[in-house]
């Protein structure tokens, strides 16, 4: 199957990278290489990508598309060790730096994979097959507790409890084995007047399953914080968002960094003599123009924040 992606917010990005066409540029989530496809025309054959993926389809997809530059280095990892990654590339400093935190729609697509509640399919919704937790492990052996907390922290579901009451009770008789199966779960746990509202039923259950499975967001702290140390003096990151809990934790990550000082409120001046890292290139996010939404409504909960290093 093709590695379909369509690109949010390209030409934002690219704006927002402020490219420097001898530059190194990391993108820690590759896809389907719509944003590194468009970097890389504007790099010389000095320039440099990196590109990660923990998502071996996404890879061998990305070096399909790129195969006519040389210049683009591939890695299989998460880039949460983006550090690690750039130490053993032997890459001190890099020019910009880029996150999409989007499903591609080709692992959306992709039946097996188990990230669509409108296919049935496995319970598995990992990045990363080669290793770790499956939604089929959270859904049939986290107790009802840590379900809620699932549910309700990653998912903002507001009948988390009883959801995760309804999947306790089913699994008695036999596992939750099927995309459907926890669907139809799903459908006869939340009250008939509230299914109308908000989309699909499943949709959040399936967002928090999958960020649990992933662990998305403990993740996203320490990839900003690592990152940002291996920007040049003027370099970028670039960072899009496609749900609340995401972009609150880029836009709090990024304020402590452009204002690290920890001194009490109630002291005239800063002794501790913290500076700061980063600047705000947009105080508000960056959403999608109208146009965009009208071809991809994918775009329209995606927002984009953009810092400088000093």
């Amino acid at each position: 199957m093709e590695f379909k992606h369509v690109s949010v917010l390209l030409n934002e990005c690219l704006d927002a990278l402020n490219i420097k066409e001898d530059g190194i540029y990391v993108d820690c989530t590759l896809g389907g290489a719509g944003h590194s496809i468009e970097i890389l025309k504007r790099l010389s054959e000095k320039g440099r990508l990196i590109g990660i993926d923990q998502d071996e389809d996404a890879l061998k997809a990305a070096k399909e598309k790129l195969k006519g530059f040389d210049n683009v280095t591939y890695v299989h990892d998460n880039f949460y060790n983006i550090e690690a990654i750039l130490e053993k590339l032997k890459v001190e400093k890099v020019d910009g730096i880029l996150m999409d935190l989007g499903v591609s729609s080709f692992q959306l697509d992709e039946t097996e994979r188990g990230f669509s509640y409108m296919r049935d399919a496995t319970l598995d919704m990992r990045m990363d097959r080669s290793k770790g937790l499956s939604a089929h492990d959270v859904v049939n052996n986290y107790s009802e507790e840590q379900l809620v907390e699932v549910l309700r922290t990653y998912g903002e579901e507001k009948f988390s409890k009883r959801i995760a009451n309804f999947i306790v009770d089913r699994r008695k008789d036999k596992p939750i084995d099927t995309t459907l199966e926890l669907v139809n779960i799903i459908d006869a746990a939340i009250p008939g007047k509230f299914k109308r509202e908000g989309g699909h039923p499943a949709k959040r259950t399936f967002q928090g399953i999958r960020i649990e499975v992933n662990g998305e967001l403990k993740i996203l702290n320490k990839a900003i914080e690592d990152g940002v140390h291996r920007l040049n003096s003027g370099g970028r990151m670039a960072i899009i968002t496609f749900h609340s809990l995401e972009d609150r934790i880029v836009k709090v990550k990024f304020k402590s960094l452009e204002d690290p000082c920890g001194c009490p409120k109630q002291l005239p001046m800063c002794v501790c003599n913290k500076k700061p890292i980063i600047k705000l290139i947009s105080r508000k996010p960056i959403v999608a123009t109208e146009e965009e939404l009208e071809i991809n409504s994918r775009s329209r909960s995606a927002k984009l924040r953009v810092a400088e290093k000093y």
